[in-house]
Order: structure tokens, then C-alpha cells, then sequence
């Protein structure tokens, strides 16, 4: 897991051949104005979901994982707290690794919280347990979803 300001994401651009591409869209994409579903950068390889999320709290979001893809995740309008716990500490998976929606879904909770705001982001890796949409009101959300 990593969180920064985009401003910084050339340090991690050698992590993934397609970070540099990621983040050359998060840098010149008019974020706030872009329309809600599936932006595809580089097809399937690389793509945005930008989403508008209602805010839960941290006893009812869920922490998931994914197998194939890398989150970038990006708040857009408002400030949101994502959980974090490594995936080899999670112990009450709810739902098994389903392929169509790329995720596993587990009701561990983190006491690990970080708080993102416009302008950041944070990485999450398939070894990242991540428990996003934690926070009050609703936001407009953007997910850059990198294969590995």
C-alpha cells in the first residue's frame, strides 16, 4: 500500500510498466468533470471507474482484494478514509473470489485508517486488504484499476 500526492506519483512509476500511463491520465483528466462508469485508458490493461459512493462507516464497509488488477484510488469531491490490513491477516472471507467483479469480500475490520483527500492517492496491491467508501455524504470517487 502506498498514499501520496499525485504530485509525487513519479516516484513510483517504475513499480508497474503501466503506473507512468495512470498517472499521466490522474495528472491531465479533468477529474471532478469526468462522467460516472468505465474510461478505458488502455482497455483492459488499464481503465477508470469513477464512481459516486455513498459514505459508510467502518462497521459496515467491507475490505476486499483482488487477484489480477492494482487499485489506484483517487478521491475526487470530498475526503475519505480507506482501512488497510495485508491480505495474509485477513480470517472472515464473506465472499469468495468472484472473477466477474474481480474481488474477494471479507468482514475483518482494520484499525489502521487513512485519511485521503482530493489531490491524493493510495495503491493498493493484490496483497493489500483494503476496506475503501468509509466517510460521511457522498463524493465522487475514481478508481484506476492497473493489470499486473
Amino acid at each position: 500500500m502506498i498514499c501520496d500526492l499525485i504530485e509525487n506519483s513519479a516516484r513510483y512509476e517504475s513499480l508497474n510498466p503501466r503506473f507512468k500511463q495512470a498517472f499521466d491520465f490522474l495528472k491531465t483528466a479533468d477529474l471532478a468533470n469526468l462522467p460516472l462508469g468505465i474510461m478505458e485508458i488502455d482497455g483492459k490493461n488499464l481503465y477508470a471507474n469513477v464512481q459516486e459512493i455513498e459514505g459508510k462507516t467502518p462497521d459496515i464497509a467491507l475490505m476486499e482484494t483482488h487477484e489480477k488488477y492494482i487499485d489506484i484510488q483517487v478521491p475526487v469531491s470530498g475526503v475519505e478514509m480507506m482501512g488497510w490490513i495485508a491480505r495474509k491477516n485477513l480470517k472472515q472471507l464473506i465472499d469468495k473470489y468472484n472473477p466477474e467483479k474481480e474481488m474477494s469480500l471479507y468482514a475483518d475490520k482494520t484499525a489502521n485508517l487513512i485519511r485521503v483527500q482530493p489531490s491524493e492517492f493510495v495503491i493498493f496491491f493484490p496483497e493489500d486488504g483494503h476496506q475503501p467508501g468509509i466517510g460521511e455524504g457522498k463524493w465522487k470517487k475514481l478508481i484506476v484499476k492497473v493489470l499486473i
